[in-house]
């Protein structure tokens, strides 16, 4: 009995041994979890910079396009706002959007219109209220009004806000000082040049002047210093034959050039109707995207074809090497509708125009095969099908 007892006893004791033993453990454990550190979280990657990018072609304000905006009103202002409404959504989707301002701007000169242009200092402000911020100023127009019409000018775009660039003008010895524009994160480089300035030279006395694209050692210069300050160099080139669909042997060797300088995109205008567009490989291994002719945004020309233009829509994002690429460019095609006697002007895209508006056009008194299925074919016949919407 009393070895029972004993042995009794001994095993009370180890299994008392063993719980403190248990317990034990499990406060070291618990000590040890509490003073292990906090695994930090992986942190989302960041998006690379995306900018989605339109560019537009000429804003031609033609006398009855300014006419008609001052009709609108009952002060003797101007309201060009319905000649966009139709389009406007677009460009308030995109971050940043490029016209071509084909007629010199400003608050001090009479309107006027062909062959010698000026426009109210409301054309810049409504294309500015629709999201237009790039604006080139560099065409054949550009000295209608001597150095008086550029001084107008260049105080119109200086008054406007300070998100709204318009490039293509250069003050005497400022050729080498790059227009910049910074949009999500992205530098834009902004150049403008011109093959024609119907006849006008450089008044004497002018407070700025346009780059000839005869001016090649000047423009090779530019876009190469251009190529070493921003991300995306933007070329706008005011080029080509008038009511021409082809391309010709000047433009195509000066966009392959340019490219090989370091454009990525380069933005054709001046034919007034649509030219094709491609793909050039440039000499650093990269490419550059050339519209050759945009066409007409807006005018009151008389011919069907010059009635006919395009938007060009891409995105431009840094890839793995920290370097801009221009990605999916695309042509949107629009139209410019009009009544009888050039009534109602307004700019239309095509997705959005109907075979019964295009059958009402004024421009098919003189032109009565022009319908839907027509402008149809001149887009067919001048944009390749792989760049279309």
């Amino acid at each position: 009995m009393k070895r029972m007892l004993i042995l009794l006893l001994c095993a009370a004791m180890l299994f008392s041994g063993c719980g403190r033993l248990h317990s034990d453990e499990e406060a070291v454990s618990a000590a040890a979890q509490s003073t292990a550190p906090t695994p930090t979280p992986t942190p989302e990657p960041t998006p690379a910079p995306t900018v989605t990018f339109s560019a537009t072609g000429d804003n031609l304000i033609h006398g009855s396009i300014y006419l008609q905006a001052q009709r609108r009103t009952t002060d003797g202002s101007y309201d060009f706002a319905p000649l966009y409404e139709e389009v406007a959504p677009f460009y308030a989707q995109q971050d940043l959007n490029f016209i071509n301002q084909e007629t010199l701007v400003n608050d001090e000169l009479e309107p006027s219109h062909y062959p010698l242009f000026s426009s109210p200092g409301e054309v810049g402000r409504a294309a500015y209220d629709i999201g237009f911020r790039l604006f080139g100023t560099s065409n054949n127009h550009i000295y209608d009004k001597g150095s008086a019409g550029l001084g107008a000018t260049l105080r119109f775009w200086e008054g406007m806000p300070e998100d709204a660039l318009a490039f293509g003008l250069w003050e005497e010895g400022t050729e080498m000082e790059i227009p910049l524009y910074e949009k999500n994160g992205m530098t834009f480089a902004c150049l403008a040049y011109t093959q024609y300035t119907n006849g006008i030279p450089t008044p004497a006395d002018a407070p700025a002047h346009v780059i000839l694209t005869s001016q090649t050692e000047l423009i090779e210069a530019q876009i190469k210093k251009a190529r070493e300050l921003a991300d995306v160099v933007l070329v706008s080139v005011h080029w080509g034959t008038e009511d021409s669909h082809t391309v010709t042997d000047g433009q195509a060797l000066l966009a392959q050039q340019m490219a090989d300088w370091g454009a990525d995109l380069i933005i054709g205008t001046h034919p007034h109707v649509l030219q094709s567009a491609q793909w050039l490989d440039r000499q650093d291994g990269g490419r550059c995207f050339v519209a050759y002719s945009l066409g007409n945004f807006v005018s009151a020309q008389s011919k069907p074809d010059q009635l006919i233009g395009a938007v060009l829509s891409c995105t431009f994002e840094m890839n793995d090497e920290g370097k801009a690429e221009l990605r999916d460019p695309l042509f949107y095609p629009v139209v410019t509708h009009y009544g009888a006697g050039y009534s109602a002007i307004k700019v239309w895209f095509l997705q959005d125009y109907t075979e019964e508006q295009a059958l009402a056009h004024g421009v098919r008194s003189d032109y009565p095969y022009f319908n839907y299925a027509y402008i149809q074919q001149v887009v067919a016949e001048n944009l390749p099908a792989e760049f279309l919407s």
